[in-house]
């Protein structure tokens, strides 16, 4: 299939048009009822959303979340994981006190505990990059929740292609505290668990994250370059979901300890 970006006709969804109207419902706080138009053939084309709706949105990228694709639901790329852009306006670093994540009404929103690594110098972009190199890269790494939410409640039911059309369903990041020397832990010692108005919802760490913390940072660095986006000092990964994906709702609270390492406190409010 033709994947240009030119006038759409009936083989190919209209790829601007998905883009706008998903930056509209966001802009406006409102839910869809359903995918905007036909879902993309493949990942790229995805992607290729995912840039036109980025080149709306009045507002800086500051990382990128990663999020994990099951093999029943790749595609001819092979790829694994997919990403989504994290923008300045939803960035918070936690301060200790519950902080409020934006969440849609009517559409899709849950926390995910998260691994956030902080590069602190710019990757290589000629490089594909490896897990065992990412030792060789100059950075640090903190705990941290994704907001995970869009106006589309049905988002990760329709899968990857949908959820990469809609920058990643993804609506925020906190970040919390560091964890020092995390090079040369174990990664089987980075545990963590959720609650929802204190109920434990999940358990995992680092070891949940299939391949590891690494593999998801070397998938980040390569997808980025590829898509002429390499990432630069002082750019966010958020490696994926520690220990599950967790609804919440509107007025709820979350926390989520991370062992030896604090806890990150957050309450729902209407995007």
């Amino acid at each position: 299939m033709n994947q240009d970006a030119g006038t759409p006709s009936m083989n190919q969804p209209d790829l601007d048009g998905i883009a706008t109207r998903f930056v509209q419902a966001r802009r406006a706080g409102e839910a869809l009822p359903a995918f905007p138009g036909e879902i993309p053939d493949d990942l790229e084309m995805a992607y290729q959303v995912q840039d036109r709706a980025i080149a709306q949105w009045q507002d800086g990228i500051v990382g990128w979340k990663v999020g994990y694709i099951a093999a029943e639901r790749r595609d001819h790329s092979g790829d694994d994981r997919l990403l989504g852009p994290i923008f300045a306006a939803s960035h918070q670093n936690a301060t200790g006190s519950i902080a409020e994540i934006r969440v849609f009404q009517g559409g899709f929103a849950a926390i995910e505990a998260e691994y956030v690594l902080v590069l602190d110098q710019d990757a290589d972009a000629a490089k594909v990059w490896s897990p065992d190199e990412i030792d060789g890269l100059a950075c640090r790494l903190h705990v941290g929740i994704e907001v995970a939410s869009s106006p589309l409640a049905t988002i990760n039911q329709l899968g990857p292609r949908v959820v990469i059309s809609d920058f990643g369903n993804n609506n925020g990041l906190i970040v919390g505290a560091e964890i020092a020397d995390w090079k040369t832990l174990d990664e089987a010692t980075l545990k963590a668990e959720t609650f929802i108005e204190g109920q434990r919802v999940g358990t995992g760490g680092a070891p949940s994250l299939p391949g590891g913390l690494r593999t998801a940072i070397a998938f980040a660095l390569r997808r980025s370059a590829q898509r002429g986006r390499p990432l630069r000092k002082g750019d966010l990964i958020a490696t994926g979901n520690a220990t599950g994906i967790h609804d919440i709702a509107i007025g709820q609270q979350a926390l989520v300890r991370f062992q030896g390492y604090g806890d990150l406190l957050c309450k729902a409010i209407a995007a």
